[in-house]
């Protein structure tokens, strides 16, 4: 059994696979960390392996007390990778974004593959179907065009994610949510058009946080899959281990 840790800029999540299918997955604030692995370990002491992927803060504390139990691999970017990585700054590159490019493929072989990854950031990153990482593009996610509408101006308030009642809002709360959720829309159906011109065989994985919400709103065909940051993960701990 493999585990993987994955702590991102908000939450972390520890999932455990056999083989390529995913047992367990739980989401939590790094401040329930301890609590959350000493239940994991009474609840699947077969685990042997684990992965850390963090763009997040993972204290030498928590490493440490998995390191302890289980043969660990720290993903960055010296690791083996199924892929050739054409990034001009291969060090800057985030690790979830190479978690989410080794997942494409491994699932989608000799493919031309745009994963959209729809969380706090939006990631947009295209692997050719000669498995060569080309790049992509990074946006702020919903979470973040509400929260600098409001930091960032005196009267707007802060409001929760929610879907327009129409794209003519008529009051600040409505304006605000057709502002955000229909840029973010046309936004990701926009750059998927883009890459469809030049690439009219593409195959798209949007995924993330926030990826069911967005799923039946683009008009553009799309694989959801929430769970394919975690999927990378252990593809990656399998592969060089």
């Amino acid at each position: 059994m493999n585990l993987i840790v994955d702590v991102g800029n908000t939450f972390v999540k520890f999932a455990v696979f056999t083989g390529k299918t995913i047992e367990f997955k739980v989401s939590f604030e790094l401040s329930e960390f301890k609590k959350n692995f000493k239940k994991l370990k009474k609840d699947y002491p077969s685990i042997s392996h684990a992965i850390i992927s963090s763009v997040g803060r993972l204290s030498d504390k928590h490493v440490e007390r998995i390191e302890k139990h289980f043969e660990v691999l720290i993903l960055d970017h010296k690791l083996k990778f199924p892929f050739k990585n054409s990034y001009a700054t291969p060090k800057t590159l985030g690790v979830d974004r190479i978690a989410l490019v080794s997942a494409s493929v491994d699932q989608y072989p000799d493919n031309n593959v745009l994963i959209i990854d729809a969380g706090t950031c939006i990631t947009y990153d295209f692997i050719t179907n000669e498995n060569e990482y080309l790049g992509g593009a990074i946006s702020p996610g919903i979470r973040l065009r509400y929260k600098s509408l409001n930091n960032l101006t005196a009267n707007l308030p802060l409001l929760e994610t929610s879907q327009p009642k129409s794209i003519i809002g008529n009051s600040t709360k409505e304006s605000i949510h057709s502002g955000v959720m229909t840029g973010v829309i046309k936004e990701i159906d926009g750059v998927i058009d883009a890459y469809k011109e030049n690439h009219q065989d593409l195959t798209v994985i949007l995924t993330g946080g926030d990826a069911n919400f967005l799923s039946n709103q683009l008009k553009n065909t799309i694989f959801a899959n929430s769970n394919f940051l975690l999927e990378g993960l252990n593809f990656i701990l399998d592969y060089n281990t």
